[in-house]
This record gives C-alpha cells, sequence and structure tokens, in this order.
C-alpha cells in the first residue's frame, strides 16, 4: 500500500485538490472534471493502438536490424530513418515516448531517439500539409528548415549533456 501511494502520490494529490476545488468553486469544479472526461477519452482512444503498433514493432523488426539502421555509426540514414518514423507518426506527443522506448530498447542511439521525439513533436506530414495551405508554402518551408536545424541541435546538446551514465541507466531503464 505504501508503495503504491508514493507512486501515485501526484495523481491522488491532484485528485484531492479537484475534490477540494469542486466543493469550493463548483462551476470550475464541473469544467475541471469535463476536462478530464475529454483528456481520459483521448487517451483511451489512442493509447491501444500504439501499444498495439509497439507490441509488433517489438516482435517483427529484429535488434541487429534496429541497430543497423539507426544505432550507433547508422550515420545520415539513422537521422533520416528517425525524422521520417517521427514525421509519418500520428498522434499526441505523449504516444512517442513508449516508441521512443522501444526504439532504446532494440539498440537504436539515444541521439536518433531525439531525432525522433523532435520530429514527432514538430514536423509531422498532415500538419506540414495543412499549413502550407492555411499559411502558405514560403512559412511552411521555413517553419520545417528552421525546425530541422532546431531539432538537430536540440539532439546534439541534450546527447553531450548525458554523461556515460546518464546514458547507460536510460539504456537500463529501457531493457
Amino acid at each position: 500500500m505504501k508503495a503504491f501511494l508514493k507512486r501515485y502520490r501526484v495523481f491522488l494529490l491532484l485528485i484531492i485538490i479537484n475534490i477540494v476545488i469542486g466543493f469550493a468553486l463548483p462551476d470550475i469544479g464541473l469544467k475541471s472534471i469535463s476536462i478530464t472526461k475529454q483528456n481520459f477519452i483521448e487517451m483511451i482512444s489512442v493509447i491501444p493502438p500504439i501499444f498495439i503498433l509497439l507490441g509488433l514493432l517489438d516482435v517483427w523488426v529484429d535488434r541487429a536490424t534496429m541497430m543497423k539502421y539507426t544505432g550507433k555509426g547508422s550515420g545520415l540514414k539513422g537521422i533520416l530513418i528517425a525524422f521520417l518514423l517521427g514525421s509519418a507518426a500520428a498522434g499526441p506527443l505523449y504516444a512517442a515516448f513508449p516508441v521512443a522506448g522501444v526504439m532504446l530498447k532494440k539498440g537504436s542511439s539515444l541521439f536518433n531517439v531525439f531525432i525522433f521525439i523532435g520530429a514527432w513533436s514538430t514536423t509531422k506530414i498532415p500538419m506540414l500539409t495543412f499549413e502550407a495551405a492555411s499559411l502558405g508554402l514560403t512559412f511552411t518551408l521555413t517553419r520545417l528548415v528552421l525546425s530541422i536545424i532546431g531539432i538537430l541541435i536540440i539532439a546534439v546538446t541534450t546527447e553531450k549533456a548525458l554523461n556515460k551514465d546518464q546514458q547507460k541507466k536510460i539504456y537500463e531503464l529501457n531493457q
């Protein structure tokens, strides 16, 4: 029981805060419940397909293949694959992290996982097509190029900021 309370302390604290707000300010409490319900429904509709895809990725893609194409030393090929995987993905950013975990488990480099997460968050193909139609091709291409440069800078900086022990711990957490 103690482990349960420790693990879910933030969640339980938020429930208590929502209950207090519900009694003190009923309008805000009802709005909070409504937003929570919408977020829960969205997560329930996104999470099962992501976990099915993760299971398939885990079974179908061999560790050696993943290491060859996105592991250390994969070079430009690994960067492009990580960008394409992230850009072609659908769903909210929180769905990217389980995929990133499987990539790490299969031997992808941290750098390419950072590229994947950055691409998922900023360079989704459906978003780019909508943006081009709404804001124009020049704006879209400019933002895309700047986003790619930013993703690369962030990935390099983040990887360099982690020492070998921290990198090893990240890989161990995903085994």
